[in-house]
């Protein structure tokens, strides 16, 4: 983000391995996720944790019925390497490369910090709804308003808190819901793979609306 230096503490807080609850360890990361998701009223399946772009967030995508379809016919399953799937957005390759067959409805970032929460969070807010789940004692701070809020608002990033009573809106974020399909790019696509694997691997996904 312009303008600020991100502490030692931060930097490793985002490459680390594991997604800690904001609450503690005693809180459950799965539950908490899908308050926030509710909360959001993002569609699809809540999915584990996972590290996309160096950052650990928490994602919420439906299967594309037709196109997972198309998949499973020509055998073409989730696709990981990112020097192939960079090829996909070539003009050359239309219509050659496997459609996507993940819908992302939202990236959620939760994190014991704003600033942690909004480094993950941000990448995603450029193809996706994008928030971040803060502690309600960050919150209630008297600099959250004019911090944290001012830019996760620049770039669209919802903002929620959480303790042990529930979780609730801070900011809301932008809504991909109404807007036109965002063109596909070679880092979207491979996210979209990542997601569409582990799609594949949940017992239930949720399904498509459409």
């Amino acid at each position: 983000m312009p303008g600020h230096a991100w502490s030692e503490d931060e930097l490793r807080a985002c490459s680390t391995t594991q997604v800690r609850s904001p609450l503690g360890p005693a809180a459950s990361m799965e539950r908490l996720a899908q308050r926030s998701v509710d909360a959001l009223g993002w569609a699809g399946s809540t999915l584990p944790p996972v590290k996309l772009l160096g950052r650990q967030v928490i994602a919420t995508a439906e299967l594309v019925p037709d196109a997972h379809a198309e998949r499973l016919v020509f055998g073409s399953g989730p696709v990981l390497d990112r020097a192939e799937i960079a090829t996909w957005v070539w003009p050359e390759m239309d219509g050659r490369v496997p459609p996507p067959a993940a819908h992302i409805t939202g990236v959620l970032a939760p994190a014991r910090h704003w600033r942690t929460a909004l480094t993950a969070a941000v990448p995603f807010a450029r193809f996706t709804n994008a928030a971040i789940v803060v502690p309600r004692t960050v919150a209630v701070a008297p600099d959250f308003a004019e911090t944290c809020l001012i830019r996760a608002r620049q770039f669209g990033v919802a903002v929620l808190s959480a303790d042990e009573h529930g979780v609730q809106e801070e900011l809301a974020g932008h809504s991909f819901e109404d807007a036109p399909p965002v063109e596909h790019t070679a880092v979207s696509r491979w996210v979209n793979e990542v997601v569409y694997q582990q799609l594949l691997a949940a017992e239930a996904p949720a399904p498509s609306r459409s």
